[in-house]
């Protein structure tokens, strides 16, 4: 199964360090976050990625271009011509597909502009600035067994988000609501899973997927939440930033579900 990872956007307000590279390029521990979040979905046996480009999208291509020999230990031969010989390489079994899907697109454009490098069946979907300790197998299971066009993970956070309105006894969406009215509220915290049958949802034109899609399968019932107890946190500001690092350089990160050889 195919993970799309939507990392175009401009990342407006963590802007001390967008203006240099996209968000998703951000460093965690000397990592991009979006290394950090495709290693979460690589540990859990899902390797082949299509990522969602937009705004300084070269920088990912140059990133990706450059891992596999960044990986690597190598031998310069400056005898022989400048010869290359690469030792020990320790990169990851991924397939990335880098799409160029427009820089002011919104992210149910960017989604409808890869549905041609997605193999036809049920693929995963996430954002390129959060990282939690999911485990994708369950929330794969509880898709399967719901039934429903759509799952997205739900998190429990503060008053900074708008809220996924589900009544208590149920897992079915019944709709949004732009800002929570209490603390404990879910939100949508990416790590979806969908049907084939979603990408009817959406347009090479269409506006924020959140609107135009998952608002719709809502209201048709065919939107389920997987509720997330444990860690999840998005990287929207330079204190989000901070705190991400500061739990990777102390040893606390709590979505590093990967071992270190791995």
């Amino acid at each position: 199964m195919k993970v799309v990872i939507l990392a175009g956007g401009l990342g407006t307000r963590i802007s001390e360090e967008s203006h240099l590279k996209p968000k998703p390029m951000i460093e965690i521990g000397e990592r991009p976050i979006l290394w950090h979040i495709m290693k979460i979905y690589s540990h859990y046996g899902f390797h082949e990625f299509v990522i969602c480009l937009g705004y300084k999208g070269n920088l990912i291509k140059e990133f990706f271009a450059d891992y596999y020999f960044h990986m690597s230990d190598v031998t310069f031969d400056l005898t022989r011509g400048n010869e290359m010989t690469i030792h020990n390489n320790v990169a990851e079994p991924w397939k990335v597909t880098l799409v160029d899907t427009g820089l002011q697109s919104m992210t149910g454009a960017r989604l409808s502009r890869v549905r041609r490098y997605l193999d036809g069946g049920p693929f995963m979907m996430t954002y390129g600035d959060g990282v939690g300790d999911i485990c994708i197998l369950k929330l794969l299971e509880f898709h399967r067994q719901t039934g429903r066009k759509a799952t997205l993970t739900g998190i429990q956070l503060g008053a900074r988000f708008g809220v996924v309105d589900v009544a208590p006894d149920s897992d079915i969406v019944r709709g949004f609501q732009e800002k929570p009215r209490e603390e404990g509220a879910w939100i949508n915290g990416g790590f979806m899973v969908l049907e084939p049958s979603v990408l009817d949802y959406v347009h090479d034109d269409s506006g924020p997927f959140e609107k135009v899609a998952l608002e719709r399968l809502s209201r048709e019932g065919e939107l389920a939440i997987y509720r997330h107890a444990g860690f999840w946190q998005c990287m929207d500001t330079q204190r989000d930033k901070e705190l991400l690092e500061g739990y990777w350089n102390s040893g606390r990160a709590q979505w590093k579900v990967w071992g270190d050889q791995a």
